[in-house]
């Protein structure tokens, strides 16, 4: 089969495609000839070196969800047939998505519903997944609330208002550095969009919030911006980091942290959010938040965010695309 391999940890160019054997699903595993593989940011976290909670082995073949159609089924899955469209989470410890088949556990892949293309489906996991998790199970938002959201137009982003929205949340606030995803996110539905890349960005929030503040934001840039989200965050408000896309967690200020424990200390809470943990240690919860999403998706009260599609032999050129911050949506590889 077909695959991109990197042997070697750096810059985007380490992807090459290469000619790999085909791999065979073993006890309660399936085989999935993939037809789309989502590009996520933990990828590039773990092709640039980054800090990462599992170790990344040499070679590997990067690429957490797919979606595609079962083409073999490991010892003693019942579950499901050969031909199944499915979509989901696959990879063993050096073999991902980013190839013409991958194998994952049957229990971690799930039928398409009609009327989702598999482009869609395939990033319906990580980013939307992520996003229902944060939002209701670690900010436990409730109908009335504020909420922050940073890069708006993106995966996780364009789920977060979403989701947001169907809680009830009374004022969302979109993040995002260019004019063009700010209307993004405003057509996702949030009540307004700033540049959060500006000096100043943090005063224009408190004004659209008559300066209490938001009660959950979200931050996934640099403890530089960790700092700066502290500052919009309401009494008793939930700051949710998931993610570190400057590459560096360097250079967080502990008198950054000084307001949020001691001075005022105003009961607010600041969470680490990983995905990978809540499969290994709350599956059932992952689970059900998973089931409640498709439930969303197939009603028509949450929309995938567009897909953007290149061929697979230009996964190279994904990474740069998604570390440049040009997209909007999803990255998808087709094989």
């Amino acid at each position: 089969m077909k695959a991109i391999q990197m042997t070697e940890q750096g810059a985007p160019d380490v992807l090459r495609l290469v000619d790999l054997p085909d791999p065979v699903p073993g006890p309660g595993q399936v085989l999935i000839q993939v037809e789309a593989a989502a590009v996520n940011f933990s990828d590039v976290m773990r092709r640039r070196g980054d800090v990462y909670p599992v170790a990344t082995p040499s070679p590997f073949v990067p690429g957490a969800e797919v979606a595609g159609r079962v083409a073999a089924l490991g010892e003693g899955v019942d579950n499901l047939e050969i031909g199944t469209p499915v979509f989901g989470t696959v990879g063993t410890d050096a073999s991902g998505g980013y190839a013409e088949l991958a194998v994952a556990y049957s229990g971690s892949v799930i039928p398409i519903p009609a009327g989702l293309e598999p482009d869609a489906a395939s990033g319906v996991v990580v980013s939307g997944l992520a996003a229902t998790v944060i939002l209701e199970d670690v900010a436990h938002l409730a109908a009335g609330e504020t909420v922050f959201v940073p890069a708006a137009a993106g995966g996780v982003g364009s789920y977060a208002i979403q989701i947001a929205k169907l809680l009830g949340a009374s004022t969302i606030i979109a993040g995002a550095s260019t004019s063009a995803k700010r209307d993004i996110a405003l057509q996702f539905g949030a009540h307004h969009a700033v540049d959060y890349t500006i000096p100043g960005w943090t005063e224009t929030v408190l004004e659209l919030t008559d300066r209490r503040g938001v009660d959950v934001a979200l931050e996934m840039s640099s403890p530089a911006r960790l700092g700066e989200t502290l500052r919009i965050l309401a009494p008793f408000g939930r700051l949710v980091v998931y993610g570190s896309v400057a590459g560096s967690v360097e250079g967080l200020d502990p008198a950054t942290l000084t307001p949020l424990l001691y001075d005022p200390a105003t009961s607010q809470v600041l969470t680490g959010f990983n995905l990978g943990a809540w499969f290994e240690h709350r599956l059932s919860e992952a689970v059900a938040a998973l089931h409640r999403l498709v439930g969303w998706i197939s009603a028509g009260q949450v929309t995938p965010p567009p897909t953007h599609t290149l061929p697979l032999s230009a996964a190279a050129e994904a990474h740069r695309l998604l570390e440049s911050g040009a997209t909007t949506g999803k990255l998808v590889l087709r094989p």
